[in-house]
């Protein structure tokens, strides 16, 4: 398997988490979730505009996501988003199974390396 496509479908996979669990403290504009992620991650996972800006929008049209532009003097207007209640009830939702999910391939993992020593 290429591993740029394996990276891709991962990280597709674990966007709505990111976004997400980056808005549970407080609200955030598109730029800085993109620079966190980017931060928190050492620069292993990077989101662009061109694609975290329509997640955003779709996360928003969910209902999980509510957004307000604001503008404040001399800086352009930024949205800022903020996890609803739905949101934060699919965040719960999300952990659980990404845990339960590493967890899984963890203990594959694990056994399958012993097994080859």
């Amino acid at each position: 398997m290429d591993p740029q496509l394996f990276d891709r479908e991962l990280k597709k996979g674990s966007a709505e988490l990111l976004i997400l669990s980056l808005l549970e403290a407080r609200p955030r504009h598109g730029y800085e979730i993109s620079k966190l992620i980017e931060q928190r991650s050492d620069g292993t996972l990077r989101f662009h505009v061109a694609s975290l800006y329509p997640l955003l929008y779709r996360l928003e049209k969910r209902g999980w996501l509510q957004g307000r532009w604001v503008e404040k003097s001399g800086q352009r207007r930024r949205r800022y988003y903020r996890l609803t209640a739905p949101g934060r009830a699919v965040l719960t939702s999300q952990r659980h199974g990404w845990q339960t999910f590493v967890r899984a391939v963890n203990a594959i993992a694990s056994v399958a390396a012993e097994a080859e020593r």
